[in-house]
């Protein structure tokens, strides 16, 4: 199982790039609440830069995956 933060590593700084709820293989319901706080307060080493894309999932409503930028760290 890819965790966010192995994701978020293999990126360069400043890269934008897509997580979705399979790429994290959780269900779409329990992604919709994390992507709704990623989107409000940030994740580990990303921002959200687009609205987040939403289907119908099991008859709901859900985001399954974000358009992410992943931030620079500070060294120092």
């Amino acid at each position: 199982m890819a965790s966010i933060d192995d994701i978020v590593k293999k990126q360069k700084e400043g890269a934008t790039f897509v997580i979705s709820y399979q790429m994290l293989r959780m269900p779409a319901a329990d992604f919709h609440v994390l992507a709704q706080a990623w989107y409000d307060d940030g994740g580990p080493g990303f921002n959200v830069i687009d609205t987040p894309h939403r289907a119908v999932v099991d008859d709901e409503f859900l985001i399954t995956r974000v358009t992410v930028i992943k931030t620079v760290s500070r060294r120092g």
